[in-house]
């Protein structure tokens, strides 16, 4: 897979903040927490793999990174109650939000993971325009904290997750993405 938007496994992370840790009730914060939540929902995700795989070689998203958000968006699924979450806003395994997007084909669709893979492009496209002289890898990271909050939020590298949800996105998502490549997507 192409690095379009950069290498995912020299992407640097701190994982999961130990109130995303807290879902599962975990006791460990960290890379280690998001190891563990990744793992926790590879048997529910290897059923999307497929259409995963395939979305991500057509839109040059590496799979793995799309895995890693809909574990974190919607625990592949299993957070889900009639393909939605978010007190409803949120729709399907990548939770694309309603109040800002008209959501595309069924909750667990492959047309629902291309829009989701879509919008996340445009939110790491629009952080390349943002920051430009950042490298690469930052440019992706950031840009997966603003498909968690807006491109507007992200302001600076060191402190672009504070204010995402458990003020620990970008960083969770990354250390599930490198979970996941290792793990066969």
């Amino acid at each position: 897979m192409a690095a379009t938007y950069g290498d995912i496994t020299k992407v640097p992370t701190t994982g999961a903040s130990e109130k995303t840790a807290r879902q599962d009730k975990l006791t460990v914060k960290g890379v280690e927490a998001s190891n563990k939540l990744a793992e926790t929902d590879l048997k529910k995700m290897d059923q999307y793999k497929s259409i995963i795989t395939k979305v991500g070689h057509a839109k040059q998203m590496d799979p793995a990174v799309i895995a890693a958000i809909i574990s974190r968006e919607s625990r592949a699924g299993a957070a889900l109650v009639n393909g939605l979450g978010d007190k409803g806003n949120g729709f399907g395994l990548m939770q694309v939000d309603k109040r800002h997007h008209t959501p595309r084909g069924a909750w667990n669709s492959e047309e629902h993971i291309v829009q989701g893979t879509g919008i996340l492009i445009k939110a790491i496209t629009d952080i390349q325009k943002k920051f430009p002289s950042w490298p690469k890898e930052h440019q992706f990271k950031g840009g997966i904290a603003a498909y968690n909050f807006g491109v507007d939020n992200v302001r600076t590298y060191e402190r672009m997750d504070i204010g995402t949800t458990g003020d620990d996105y970008s960083s969770d998502v990354v250390a599930r993405a490198q979970w996941f490549k290792r793990h066969g997507y």
